[in-house]
């Protein structure tokens, strides 16, 4: 579990849920339900979501999987 208290947000690099679901090569709705679900966290602003880019990579590192 992440230390709120300890996470500094003003330095980290967010992304929009269209940018990550750029990167990712999914739609955006993938994205939003892999929030929904808890298995991306993210920030509401408003109506909309941001993503750090330290949630993202993790979430990448934690589900790569090696073939052959």
């Amino acid at each position: 579990m992440i230390d709120l208290t300890t996470v500094d947000y003003a330095k980290a690099k967010f992304y929009t849920v269209a940018e990550v679901a750029h990167v990712l090569r999914v739609s955006n709705m993938t994205v939003y339900r892999l929030v929904n679900s808890g298995q991306l966290p993210a920030v509401r602003v408003g109506k909309s979501y941001r993503l750090r880019e330290e949630d993202v990579n993790r979430y990448l590192s934690e589900r790569f999987t090696d073939t052959g």
